[in-house]
């Protein structure tokens, strides 16, 4: 009997320990993921009583706000953009029925005023009630609208980017969507595959870099030592690049040529000799310190970025895979990258080779003005030696001066750019590409745009487009 009852015994201890460990799983380790999964309505339904902070462009213009519904116990709040599609990829949407997306969603504590446990019992205490502070973002609404109108309906993205600082100025991608049709409108939206407008293709999107990635490559080339602006090469068409023939646009054959007009001219066949001499641990290394082959650290979900790198059904390779490093040194290959990426580098080029973290966020405020919160400029990586980071952008420089960037030439601005034009849709159109950044020689402002699917070239599709951005901008 007494043998039983201690059977017994034990079997309740390890039901009631089974019982404790999952509650605390379910409450304590993983409180946070249950709290942001997309199918928690929980959470967001008790913040329908809470009065969200605006989001605020950075001249004050209201980009999103929250209307009064009911009153008394029955009052709820729900979200209103203002400025309709113009900004609905960056600052994203918040309702209980679709969930949240963009900076609603990673900024969603300041937006609520859940800011810590201490605080809440202190507005408790005095009689208040929670109520969220105001973020005030990097965005240029005018820059914004600029670039909108830029892509005149295609589908394609803008990044514009402080090289000193990581502030975000435009963040556009097209299709848009209007934030407050997500309600009604979320399964038609989110169904339409054709055009995929909830898509951020300025940080999701993945695309085939074309030229553009010559500036990663020239960049490496130089600082590892191995090269010199100055170093000359054959710039003949076609040349054997990763064991089959490589060609220059048109199978024109420039002959020596030095690594400075291999870049205005954009020749195929030296860029793919200067990556084979390299080799793919170099290649990665500069790759890597650019920021490819993982997130890049956006204030941003981390759901809604992509990494840039070398693909292969859908998974980074590394350097030890079968990589045709040539081609991936040209920006073929199965080289993929999203237009934040290049717009990242860009501005390193600009910021004498560091590279910071990029941000959308600029400040908090409280609802009687208090500054609660500045996100402070942040570095992420020393990636190339200041001098490197020169001689790159004055040959940057001499590609709109009298190569194929002309295009995105300033009055009395000079710029520093690349061009890009990829192959896609089994050659039929082009992925055409610019990224760029000016001034030269006191750098304010760097941009990425790229173009899906056109028939014209990045310096003839993608260069405008940024020349008016910059325009707005500087």
């Amino acid at each position: 009997m007494n043998r039983q009852i201690v059977h017994l015994f034990a079997l309740f201890t390890l039901l009631f320990g089974l019982l404790v460990a999952f509650t605390s799983r379910w409450t304590v380790l993983e409180a946070e993921s249950l709290e942001q999964n997309s199918a928690n309505r929980r959470t967001l339904l008790a913040e329908q009583r809470v009065p969200r902070g605006m989001i605020l462009a950075r001249d004050g213009t209201r980009l999103a706000t929250s209307e009064r519904i009911g009153a008394g116990e029955s009052t709820r709040f729900q979200r209103a953009y203002p400025a309709g599609s113009l900004f609905s990829h960056p600052i994203g949407y918040s309702f209980v029925q679709r969930g949240q997306a963009g900076l609603e969603k990673s900024k969603n504590d300041d937006l609520t005023g859940d800011r810590n446990e201490f605080t809440s019992i202190v507005d408790q205490l005095s009689g208040g009630s929670q109520q969220g502070d105001d973020l005030v973002t990097t965005l240029d609404p005018k820059a914004q609208r600029t670039a909108v109108q830029g892509l005149g309906g295609r589908k394609g993205a803008v990044v514009a980017i402080e090289p000193e600082t990581g502030r975000v100025r435009v963040m556009v991608s097209v299709p848009q969507f209007d934030p407050n049709d997500v309600p009604e409108r979320y399964g038609q939206l989110n169904s339409d595959v054709a055009n995929a407008p909830l898509l951020n293709r300025a940080t999701q999107g993945r695309y085939p870099p074309g030229s553009t990635m010559k500036v990663v490559t020239a960049a490496a080339a130089i600082d590892s030592g191995r090269f010199k602006p100055d170093s000359v090469l054959d710039g003949g068409s076609p040349r054997e690049i990763g064991g089959a023939p490589l060609e220059n646009f048109g199978g024109q054959d420039y002959g020596s040529i030095t690594l400075t007009e291999a870049l205005t001219n954009s020749v195929n066949t030296v860029w793919g000799q200067v990556g084979e001499r390299l080799g793919k641990a170099t290649m990665y290394e500069y790759m890597q310190r650019f920021g490819f082959n993982r997130e890049p650290p956006l204030d941003y979900p981390a759901e809604q970025v992509t990494p840039s790198g070398v693909f292969a059904r859908g998974r980074l390779l590394d350097e030890d895979a079968g990589v045709d490093i040539g081609r991936v040194a040209i920006g073929q290959e199965r080289l993929q990258v999203a237009p934040l990426q290049m717009a990242m580098v860009a501005a390193t080029i600009a910021n004498d080779g560091t590279l910071m973290e990029p941000r959308l966020a600029d400040r908090v405020v409280a609802r009687d003005g208090r500054l609660r919160e500045r996100f402070e400029p942040a570095r992420a990586t020393e990636v190339l030696k200041p001098q490197t980071a020169r001689q790159v952008g004055q040959m940057m420089a001499n590609v709109v001066k009298e190569g194929s960037g002309t295009a995105a030439a300033l009055e009395g601005i000079p710029v520093a750019g690349k061009t890009g034009t990829a192959e896609v849709d089994g050659r039929t159109s082009n992925q055409a590409w610019f990224v760029a950044f000016a001034p030269v020689e006191r750098p304010r402002m760097a941009i990425a745009v790229t173009v899906e699917r056109t028939q014209g070239f990045g310096g003839t599709v993608a260069a405008p487009i940024a020349k008016r951005v910059l325009q707005d901008l500087l």
